[in-house]
């Protein structure tokens, strides 16, 4: 596919999505989370192009899906680093019925361990720790590790759960932990 019809095509999915009444997930899209439970869902599959100059990346999901994500221009730039074909996790949070909140761009096997760069434009902490029977976001599942990230700055964990929230405030590790690179783009509690 060419620039110019992977920029065509980016518009157009997001313009389908504003055509439908739907917010266009990403950065843009994000809302602060409220008093409801947020379920963290993620979307699996391969990158397929990347638009500096829409702030839009496209991937095709595992299901064959291609989708449509907006983030701020330091997280496209970070994404614009890898190649199309590279495998790619959206990992978000559903904010009511349609809206979502990402967490996290992620890249698979781009690093031998798991690296969480903090692109989020303010300090966080990183709380990590244990699954219980491979699930992640158990109550009391063990210690809790916490790993400070000045904005722009990056950390390492071993833990096989990990969630991120502004500095001062906590969450429950609820999220896989994997080898890779992850772009944490909106922390919340």
């Amino acid at each position: 596919m060419s620039w110019s019809s992977s920029r065509v095509a980016l518009g157009a999915v997001l313009l389908c999505g504003v055509a439908l009444g739907t917010k266009a997930p990403g950065a843009a899209a994000q809302t602060p989370p409220g008093p409801t439970l947020l379920r963290n869902k993620s979307v699996r599959g391969t990158l397929e192009s990347v638009d500096k100059s829409l702030n839009g990346l496209i991937i095709k999901t595992d299901t064959g899906e291609r989708m449509a994500w907006r983030f701020e221009a330091a997280v496209i730039a970070e994404a614009a680093r890898f190649n199309p074909g590279d495998p790619v996790v959206v990992i978000y949070r559903q904010v009511g019925t349609a809206d979502k909140s990402v967490t996290a761009l992620a890249f698979p096997g781009a690093a031998t361990k798991p690296i969480y760069v903090n692109m989020t434009g303010r300090s966080v902490v990183l709380h990590s720790g244990p699954a219980v029977d491979g699930t992640c976001g158990r109550a009391n599942a063990g210690p809790i590790n916490e790993s400070p990230i000045g904005s722009g700055s990056l950390t390492e964990i071993a833990d096989a759960c990990w969630c991120c929230a502004p500095a001062g405030e906590s969450c429950t590790p609820s999220n896989k932990s994997g080898l890779g690179r992850a772009l944490l783009v909106h922390c919340s509690p």
